[in-house]
């Protein structure tokens, strides 16, 4: 049995708009592997290979090289932020005009009961007084 999940409609747009930008497919990229545990082991042995084999202490070009690293991150999630931001915006955005078509459709379904309602009463008390 197959079931097909359905998306909210701010998510699939957003979807559809990251895999339409290369430069947002590449920042996405680059944050999912940095946000990873093979990002971890792979600086840990980098990082032990230019200790041991490349340069003696105090290590000031792997200072170098770790500070740029460190700035190239820092953008790369402040990228991701600023999409989520904007992701959460729109669905928001989304959310408000469906629950307030939710809210008028709610209240004229009432206001039809009430009619009906009060319909149903006054031919029931002119039954009984018939």
């Amino acid at each position: 049995m197959s079931r097909s999940v359905q998306h909210h409609p701010a998510v699939v747009a957003h979807l559809e708009h990251r895999a339409s930008d290369l430069q947002l497919r590449i920042a996405d990229a680059i944050t999912k592997f940095a946000g990873s545990m093979p990002f971890v082991y792979l600086h840990t042995v980098v990082f032990a290979v230019w200790m041991v084999f490349i340069e003696s202490s105090p290590w000031p070009t792997l200072t170098l090289v770790v500070s740029l690293e460190a700035i190239f991150l820092s953008t790369f999630v402040m990228i991701g932020q600023n999409r989520q931001a904007a992701f959460q915006h729109l669905k928001a955005d989304h959310d408000f005009i469906e629950q307030e078509l939710e809210l008028k459709t709610n209240t004229e379904l009432t206001r039809a009961i009430h009619v009906m309602t009060t319909e149903l009463h006054r031919r029931l008390l002119t039954r009984e007084t018939e």
